[in-house]
């Protein structure tokens, strides 16, 4: 079988390269899947789990943002942050959740509900992921 070659990369490191059959990932304007021969594209990517495939098991990865490019069999994944499932803190992430819902709770004007929300939104994808992998 084809297979497309998978980099997830990060301002700091890179988080992964290898052959995959198959790589989901949460657009801006939703989910959008890859298979080997896709025509080439770019995306803006969403806080979400992106998924692939490979040796016949689905594995997951933490993305907050960034961009996707598709070329040549080739996914290349920049992302702002970005985990493998294994490799998240999810008492981080729980600490995280709830100090987001705490602060989207107190309806001050001094708290940037953006950040809030958006801390929710990576804390909650975060510990979604717990389990998978």
């Amino acid at each position: 079988m084809a297979s497309l070659q998978l980099d997830i990369v990060t301002p700091d490191q890179l988080v992964l390269s290898r052959a995959v059959d198959y790589v989901g990932a949460p657009g801006l304007e939703g989910e959008f899947g890859v298979l080997p021969g896709h025509i080439p594209f770019i995306s803006a990517l969403a806080i979400g789990a992106l998924h692939y495939k490979a040796e016949g098991k689905t594995r997951y990865v933490f993305v907050s943002g960034g961009f996707a490019e598709v070329s040549d069999d080739k996914v290349t994944i920049l992302a702002e942050s970005a985990e493998t499932a294994e490799n998240i803190d999810f008492a981080r992430a729980e600490k995280a959740r709830k100090r987001a819902e705490e602060r989207l709770a107190q309806k001050n004007e001094a708290v940037n509900n953006i950040r809030a929300e958006s801390s929710l939104r990576r804390a909650l994808v975060r510990l979604n992921l717990q389990g998978k992998n």
